[in-house]
């Protein structure tokens, strides 16, 4: 089973990792955050970065963070391995926490780091067919 908790080595934290992940890895973009990933052979890391110019208050900025963080947490399990850095744009600051984790959640999967949801629908799905089933045309 694999634990909820966020410790460090799930962090990217030196400038030289995220110089790294931004120069050479792939980028998928929503007008309220970037997401910036290299894969990797251990387990996902998160990045953060929010800037001054997302939300000029700190408390603005730890929002949005603690929002993103939370997410990434509960569904660490479940990531390819590797590298993510998510980038804050202005926009976030006007954001739910739900908003936000949404716009995770869906650059996450056009990335193809979190696999897409089941499809729900109302009906069972139909059972195969069996070749010992008589035809009821020849019979």
């Amino acid at each position: 089973m694999t634990s909820n908790r966020f410790p460090r080595h799930a962090r990217v934290r030196a400038r030289p990792d995220f110089d790294r992940i931004f120069q050479h890895g792939r980028r998928v973009a929503l007008p309220v955050l970037a997401l910036h990933w290299q894969s990797g052979d251990g387990e996902p890391r998160l990045g953060l970065a929010v800037s001054r110019k997302v939300d000029s208050h700190a408390v603005g900025r730890n929002r949005i963070k603690r929002a993103l963080r939370e997410y990434f947490r509960h569904i660490r399990g479940e990531l390819a391995p590797g590298d993510y850095v998510v980038v804050a744009r202005p926009g976030a600051a006007r954001r739910s926490g739900a908003e936000l984790v949404e716009a995770l959640q869906g650059l996450l999967r056009r990335a193809g780091a979190l696999p897409a949801p089941a499809a729900v629908g109302t009906m069972p799905p139909a059972p195969p067919s069996s070749p010992s089933t008589p035809d009821i045309r020849t019979g």
